[in-house]
C-alpha cells in the first residue's frame, strides 16, 4: 500500500491537481474524518485557520511529517509555520513535487 497524504486545502483546483499527481505515484489520499493515520499531512496556507489546523494535526499525529505551502511572497509565514511545528514549507509551485519525491523515496525504501 502507498503511503497515505492526508490532503488540507479548500481550492478545488490545487487539491483536484494534487491528488491527481499523488495517487498516480500510489499514493492513498485520506478523507478528512477517516480515522487512519497519515505518513503525510499537507496543509494549504492559503486557509485562514491553517496554523491552527497546524497545531491540531502535529497534536493529533506526532509522527507524521507535515507538509505546509504557500506563495512564494509569503515567505515569513512559510517561516512560521515551520515555528508552528510543520517539518517542511514549500512554496504552491513546489509541493506537488516535494511529496512525490518523499512518495518516490518510500517506495524505493519498500523495494529493498
Amino acid at each position: 500500500m502507498g503511503m497515505k497524504i492526508k490532503l488540507l486545502c479548500n481550492d478545488l483546483m490545487t487539491r483536484t491537481r494534487l491528488v491527481s499527481r499523488w495517487q498516480k505515484a500510489d499514493a492513498v489520499i485520506l478523507k478528512s474524518h477517516e480515522k487512519i493515520i497519515p505518513d503525510i499531512i499537507v496543509v494549504d496556507l492559503a486557509d485562514t485557520n491553517a496554523f491552527s489546523i497546524l497545531r491540531k494535526e502535529r497534536e493529533h499525529y506526532p509522527h507524521a511529517r507535515i507538509v505546509v505551502f504557500g506563495p512564494h511572497v509569503e515567505a515569513q509565514t512559510l517561516k512560521l509555520a515551520k515555528q508552528a511545528g510543520a517539518d517542511e514549507a514549500v512554496v504552491r509551485g513546489k509541493i506537488a513535487e516535494r511529496v512525490l519525491k518523499r512518495l518516490r523515496d518510500n517506495n524505493s525504501q519498500e523495494e529493498k
